[in-house]
């Protein structure tokens, strides 16, 4: 650990500390020959990665429960269960690559009780399990529009979605305001944690669930009602037109 970080590491990471190193050396190590951070990355891992995820965790109450959407090499999800013994918490990645490097890093540090990595998008695993979580994170995802669409059903009415974003944050929030209410989301709300431990500071777009919005049905096409034909039948494989293919 670069010496200029080593008290903000201490702050953020107390007693868990130790923790904390094992998990860079995996991130260093596994990490960038499986692909999953840049070698450049690596001299950088304490402010640009542990750190910089763990300060969110004075955003989330004491023993809540968390799903962490695309995570990755297990960033903020696994930064956060080593930070925070309290929380329950869900990895969902789609990437069998990333899943596996996931379970053997829960593993290797000791997480079994308190992490739980599942594979899959986020909309696949929305409406559990697991159940509703009190907090969602997501970092460097997509733009906040789709991110609030795939993350936003994850959270329980009242829950919260807690996206990482970077300088342009504002902006963002300016832009897809209209799209997050729509979702169901309130306000959305820039915070800024670690002041004073990092700069710059963690960089958050709080939403709260506020209701929750049910996708509209798609509506059938005059075709697919037809009694006369099966649903989508265009001529592909089974079709009434494939079938009559003479010799």
């Amino acid at each position: 650990m670069p010496s200029a970080f080593a008290e903000a590491a201490e702050r953020a990471f107390g007693d868990r500390l130790g923790l904390a190193t094992r998990y860079a050396e995996l991130l260093i190590t596994d990490g960038v020959v499986r692909g999953l951070i840049g070698p450049r990355e690596a001299p950088r891992v304490w402010e640009r990665h542990l750190i910089n995820c763990a300060v969110m965790s004075e955003m989330i109450p004491l023993g809540a429960s968390v799903t962490d959407v695309g995570s990755g090499a297990g960033l903020p999800g696994i930064v956060l269960a080593v930070a925070r013994p309290d929380l329950t918490i869900t990895l969902v990645e789609p990437l069998a690559r990333r899943t596996a490097f996931l379970s053997e890093a829960v593993t290797a540090l000791g997480l079994e009780a308190t992490v739980t990595v599942v594979r899959g998008r986020a909309e696949d695993v929305a409406g559990g399990p697991p159940a509703a979580a009190d907090v969602v994170t997501a970092r460097a995802v997509a733009p906040l529009d789709r991110l609030a669409g795939w993350c936003l059903p994850l959270a329980a009415v009242g829950g919260r979605l807690l996206a990482l974003k970077g300088a342009s944050a504002a902006e963002e929030v300016a832009e897809h305001h209209e799209a997050i209410t729509r979702l169901g989301g309130g306000d959305p709300v820039v915070r800024l944690c670690g002041a004073g431990l990092i700069d710059p500071p963690t960089t958050v777009v709080e939403i709260v669930r506020e209701r929750a919005v049910v996708a509209p049905r798609p509506r059938p096409s005059g075709r697919a009602a037809d009694p006369g034909r099966s649903a989508g039948s265009t001529g592909g494989r089974g079709s009434g037109k494939r079938r009559s293919r003479r010799g």
